[in-house]
């Protein structure tokens, strides 16, 4: 896997309660999360891009108040169109 070098001030690794000696894999989780609240990418494709299980990650999202399965308004109008047309 290719990587980077990203220079931080300690005082923000502090304020994120980072443990510094797993802190790539955290910030790693952190940014692919974001990616994912954002809709940039797909709850599979978030987990994949920071080296976690997808049950896994469906967990830390939940844990930071990131809803893992999305069910919106489009979802649900197809839904009852789909019922309605199998009559029920």
């Amino acid at each position: 896997m290719d990587s980077v070098t990203v220079e931080l001030p300690v005082a923000l690794l502090r304020a994120a309660r980072l443990d510094a000696s797993n802190f790539s894999a955290d910030a790693a989780r952190l940014l692919a999360l974001e990616l994912f609240r954002e809709d940039r990418v797909s709850l599979g494709r978030a987990a994949e891009l920071c080296g976690t299980p997808l049950a896994a990650f469906m967990d830390f999202a939940a844990a930071h108040g990131v809803a893992p399965i999305r069910y919106g308004d489009a979802e649900y109008e197809e839904d009852q169109r789909a019922l309605a047309a199998l009559g029920l």
